[in-house]
């Protein structure tokens, strides 16, 4: 049996030590996962220890460097809403008051505040797709969407992920600067922190950027996919970003840049009490999701777009900011086993998501959870299946099996692996005690009576 050299304690590691022991880890589970390229930033407080593997784009053959820019998906949503922030900080617009106040589009719920918004907590739908948002202005899209008959909850009293509510938010960036959305952030926030914009649609990028792959399990091989983002969707989805790009940002997050005033700052990764995320993170602020470790709240985004996976975490108490990028779905688990990497090779404990509480043991769901859910044009249905069990489908998709607990939330079960996802919970209205609503993946729907 070889000897194996033990890994050198965290406290003793030099920077240039870890990094080598960081890309050797990078790089092997980009191999592991079938990733092409994927970034790494990790800020200490005290070093800047960036990492990159792979190519960025397996048509071209380009290779993946530190500073080729990645499709971010909704980890876009924070710089839109740093933008309002700083609108709000400078007394442009109150985020307590109406949205509608500056766009007569959302008239129809005059209770939406701008800080629902931010914080998702408006009762939004999440939007129709990007090829039916392609075909119409936001401010059709917005009036379309943002019904009081399409409305998931009174405001401020649970959360739903919405794209239409950073469609909003970007328009009302629009409205107050006069500026196009793009060159607002260009200009505001990416410009100070000496970031070169890129976005989804630039006919003629201005630095390397990678394509987003899906990848045949079968086979290995990996294809560039096309990035299908409604120009209007660009406030939710169409920054590109470098990982050393998201940790600039991140540092701005937590205050250690004078990028953002302190109170903006702190404003940000102020929790909503209304905004119970599930699956998605631990909490909500106007603008960034939160996740607790070990007594710490970190904040941070995730994003996906076609074939990508972004992720950023930054830690106010400790200091710490890490970023990942990788151009591949398989990008996501990478980025867990990489979080254990980390806590492994330097003691920081990095959360990948939302804090895995232990529900205690599976029981069977209330009949009560049957029936139909929707959430804008998306439909839910839970029904029995083969077997007598709750199964989830989607838009008349495969179900998916149902594992419930006692406080009516549940986990989705892969048929293939039998491996457990976090899937969300079912609501009980407080009055009549019956099941209304039901959150997956952090997106809510409610109740109908059709279907």
């Amino acid at each position: 049996m070889p000897y194996i050299i033990p890994a050198a304690p965290a406290a003793s590691r030099t920077p240039s030590l870890l990094r080598r022991e960081l890309q050797d880890r990078l790089d092997d589970l980009a191999r592991t996962h079938r990733v092409p390229g994927a970034q790494l930033a990790l800020d200490t407080g005290t070093d800047v220890i960036t990492v990159h593997t792979g190519t960025a784009d397996v048509t071209t053959g380009d290779a993946c460097t530190a500073d080729t820019a990645v499709p971010l998906g909704s980890l876009t949503k924070p710089y839109t809403a740093a933008l309002v922030m700083l609108l709000a900080d400078d007394g442009d617009v109150d985020l307590d008051e109406p949205a509608a106040e500056h766009l007569p589009e959302l008239s129809a719920l005059p209770m939406v505040t701008v800080r629902h918004l931010l914080a998702h907590t408006g009762g939004l739908p999440t939007g129709p797709d990007s090829d039916t948002a392609a075909a119409t202005t936001a401010a059709r899209y917005l009036a379309a969407v943002c019904t009081a008959q399409d409305a998931l909850f009174a405001p401020g009293t649970d959360f739903s992920y919405s794209n239409a509510g950073y469609v909003a938010a970007g328009r009302l960036v629009e409205e107050i600067t006069g500026m196009p959305w793009a060159e607002a952030v260009r200009a505001l926030l990416l410009q100070p922190l000496g970031v070169t914009a890129a976005f989804i649609g630039d006919a003629a990028p201005a630095r390397p950027v990678a394509a987003g792959h899906a990848v045949n399990t079968s086979t290995g091989r990996a294809r560039p996919a096309r990035q299908n983002l409604a120009p209007l969707e660009a406030p939710a989805g169409a920054l590109l970003a470098s990982a050393s790009d998201l940790v600039a940002f991140g540092n701005a997050l937590i205050g250690r840049t004078d990028l953002l005033p302190p109170a903006v700052a702190k404003e940000m990764r102020r929790p909503e009490s209304a905004a119970r995320p599930g699956a998605l993170a631990d909490g909500w602020g106007p603008g960034l999701a939160l996740y607790q470790r070990d007594g710490d709240v970190w904040c941070g985004h995730d994003g996906n777009a076609q074939g990508t996976s972004c992720h950023l975490r930054a830690d106010p108490e400790g200091g710490v900011v890490v970023a990942f990028t990788g151009n591949a779905g398989g990008a996501t688990a990478l980025w867990r086993d990489l979080t254990e990497e980390l806590a492994s090779l330097t003691g920081i404990r990095v959360p990948a998501g939302a804090y895995a509480a232990d529900r205690g043991r599976p029981v069977a769901l209330p009949d009560d959870c049957l029936g139909t859910y929707r959430n804008g044009t998306t439909t839910y249905r839970v029904a029995p299946g083969p077997d007598g069990t709750l199964g989830l489908s989607v838009d008349g998709d495969l179900s998916l099996p149902l594992v419930g607990y006692a406080d009516l939330a549940c986990d989705l079960r892969d048929p293939a692996t039998g491996r457990l996802e976090p899937g969300g919970r079912f609501h009980r209205d407080p009055a009549t005690g019956t099941v209304d609503r039901v959150q997956i993946s952090g997106r809510t729907a409610r109740r109908t009576d059709d279907g």
